[in-house]
């Protein structure tokens, strides 16, 4: 209530003669309200665009109007009962609108709110009035492109509070509107999916491509959500919706609602092919189908009991004889007429069978024709005509009219398409499939076959190879081994169990790898070798980096393993414990193999020799070298005993003994 008092339209008059009286309702490009026509005292619906859905450069503006005003136009022309007729457009506060009639009732979507689903009856009803406004459209070239509740109107005929919706009037409203606003949008982002994800049809979300055949899969969708009660697909995001129209089949109604007829399942799925190719060529086509399963269920509401007029206020049943009041329709107010019936009864002609005397009638005239030479000569010549007539007739169906079809397998398409050109035939191509030994878009198959007879000009099916079928290798690490087998087997692979091995990070039973690798690309049924883990080893290697060779070697024998020893130079001192593989705390089988790097300790030096030097002079020639020095005796007399020897290779830093006297 707040909003409508904020909303400045209200009130307001457009153009000199629509009078804005009330919002009814605001979707995402548009607002509808009602208003008054002041000119032809009538109530009309006034639909303007949102300012957020106009372009706001000018130039862009201008592009927008114009194929509003040209969308409007077409849709003024689409004059049929079950689509909203539209009255007038025009520009207000520089928002192009639309003047349409008001139809009083409420939208599909309203209804599925309060009913949630419909039985069979009701739903292929409104079906078959939603599918007759699209047909009228796609007969005028026009697609509608956002087919769903919201733009499907159910006016219930007043029937006494009666719930059963068979006889509502069903009219299809927003014609053209979502393609105008996308024309202006592609104008500025080029990206942008102006259709509703919930009954997005696939091409239109991966190629953007809308055609008669688009209508007609959103249609089944509303038919599948009329059945059930909900959509096939949902998500945390739109685009997550809309990806699965592209990549998963719409399931049968029966498999939300068990009580629902095959024929129903198979309508549905007739709607709803992924491919627009299996799907009816348009709602009219679809139409037919629909109708046919009215019949094929047997619908009650389509049975009428016939009756005899006795006078003008009382009738009575053929079978069994039994007086009634006289059957009295509805009357509908002007905005909820259905189209007259064209399946009305026309008077029967009657035959007047009279017996011809002598002379009299037929046998008379042929007296009269055939008693003089001029009447016979008349008679042959017209049956010499009539046998051309039919000689050249039946040459014609039988022979003239047909051709034979050209040779087009092993054809790239590209050639394929050129020699149908020339041949004047149609080409259609049915689903590609893949094969080892013919290229990418290369003729696989033709029907009907070459040299085989075809109508001139006729159409001539095509099946395409999509080159040879190759798959990575699914990114099965990680997974237990049941999923995994699942998920390979489901991508045609053939799985086999190699050999398992300890980790220390992923539990028993879980994959580490495959082979060949995650992301190979090969062949359907090649074989996957799948590598299990053992689960955590038993022993854990202890730290040993810094430890002694001999202390190292005592702790690895506890454990049950096997040292593998590597000498290098180092300044550590000889025999420490450099480095190790397998690291600490890695898990380990029992007897398995550690390698150890060991110093070799620093490079030896050479003793220089200080015997027969004073003591104090040969102390300092020892400490400039990095050796310490023990001085025995007396430490101002001379050497006379060194320990090492002179030229003994010693490490760096080790201690001199001298012996001075």
């Amino acid at each position: 209530m707040d909003t409508q008092v904020a909303d400045t339209l209200l009130g307001s008059l457009i153009e000199g003669r629509y009078r804005i009286r009330g919002r009814v309702a605001r979707g995402g490009m548009a607002t509808v309200y009602t208003a008054t026509d002041e000119r032809l005292e009538r109530t009309v619906a006034v639909k303007i665009i949102h300012p957020t859905q106009a372009p706001q450069a000018k130039a862009r503006m201008a592009g927008f109007v114009e194929r509003f005003t040209d969308e409007a136009k077409t849709i003024a022309r689409l004059t049929h009962p079950n689509v909203v007729a539209v009255y007038d457009q025009g520009i207000h506060a520089g928002l192009p609108y639309l003047v349409m009639e008001y139809v009083r009732g409420r939208t599909l979507r309203d209804v599925l709110a309060e009913r949630r689903r419909l039985n069979p009856d009701e739903a292929l009803a409104i079906t078959e009035q939603m599918l007759a406004a699209l047909a009228a459209a796609h007969r005028a070239g026009l697609v509608h492109r956002d087919v769903k509740p919201e733009n499907v109107l159910v006016a219930e005929v007043p029937t006494g509070g009666s719930r059963n919706l068979v006889d509502s009037v069903v009219k299809v409203a927003d014609f053209g509107l979502a393609r105008a606003v996308e024309a202006s949008a592609e104008d500025e982002n080029g990206n942008q999916l102006m259709a509703t994800v919930a009954y997005v049809a696939p091409e239109l979300v991966t190629q953007g491509h809308a055609d008669p055949r688009t209508d007609v899969y959103s249609a089944g969708i509303v038919l599948f959500e009329m059945l059930t009660g909900r959509v096939p697909y949902d998500g945390d995001r739109p685009v997550e919706v809309a990806w699965q129209h592209v990549d998963r089949d719409v399931p049968a109604p029966s498999t939300l609602v068990p009580t629902l007829p095959p024929a129903l399942d198979a309508l549905v799925a007739r709607a709803t092919r992924r491919d627009p190719a299996g799907r009816p060529a348009d709602a009219a086509a679809l139409l037919s189908e629909v109708q046919a399963a009215r019949e094929e269920l047997g619908n009650p509401h389509a049975h009428t009991t016939v009756l005899r007029q006795l006078s003008d206020d009382t009738a009575v049943l053929s079978q069994p004889t039994q007086v009634v009041a006289a059957l009295q329709p509805v009357e509908r107010p002007a905005w909820a007429r259905l189209p007259e019936s064209g399946a009305a009864q026309r008077p029967h002609r009657r035959r007047a069978v009279e017996e011809d005397g002598p002379g009299t009638g037929f046998a008379a005239l042929r007296t009269r024709i055939m008693g003089s030479p001029r009447g016979r000569l008349a008679v042959a010549a017209a049956v010499v005509v009539l046998g051309l007539v039919a000689a050249v007739g039946g040459w014609w169906f039988g022979v003239g009219r047909y051709t034979v079809a050209p040779q087009m397998v092993s054809l790239t398409k590209a050639d394929a398409e050129a020699q149908a050109q020339r041949g004047g035939f149609t080409l259609k191509y049915a689903t590609p499939r893949h094969d080892e030994n013919v290229p990418k878009d290369t003729v696989l198959g033709q029907s009907p076959g070459s040299a085989a007879r075809i109508v001139k000009g006729g159409t001539i099916t095509l099946t395409l190879s999509l080159g040879p079928e190759r798959l990575p290798v699914p990114d099965v690490v990680g997974k237990d081994y049941a999923l995994a087998q699942a998920e390979l087997e489901g991508a045609n692979l053939v799985v086999a169990k190699g050999s398992s091995r300890y980790d220390d990070t992923l539990p028993a039973g879980v994959v580490l790898a495959t082979d060949p690798k995650v992301g190979t690309v090969v062949k359907p049924g090649a074989k996957v070798t799948v590598i299990l883990s053992k689960g955590r080893a038993p022993v854990t290697v202890p730290n040993l980096v810094g430890k002694s060779l001999t202390e190292a070697r005592t702790i690895l024998a506890q454990l049950g393993l096997k040292p593998v020893e590597n000498v290098k130079d180092s300044d550590k001192p000889k025999d420490e414990i450099l480095g190790q593989s397998p690291a600490d705390g890695t898990g380990v089988e029992k007897g398995a193999q550690v390698k150890l790097e060991i110093s070799k300790g620093p490079p030896q030096v050479a003793v220089p020799r200080v015997v027969d030097m004073p003591c104090q002079q040969a102390k300092q020639t020892l400490e400039s070298q990095g050796f310490p020095v023990n001085v025995q005796l007396n430490p101002n007399g001379i050497v006379r005993i060194q320990n090492p020897v002179e030229n003994t290779p010693v490490p760096p830093g080790t201690t001199i003994t001298v012996t001075c006297l």
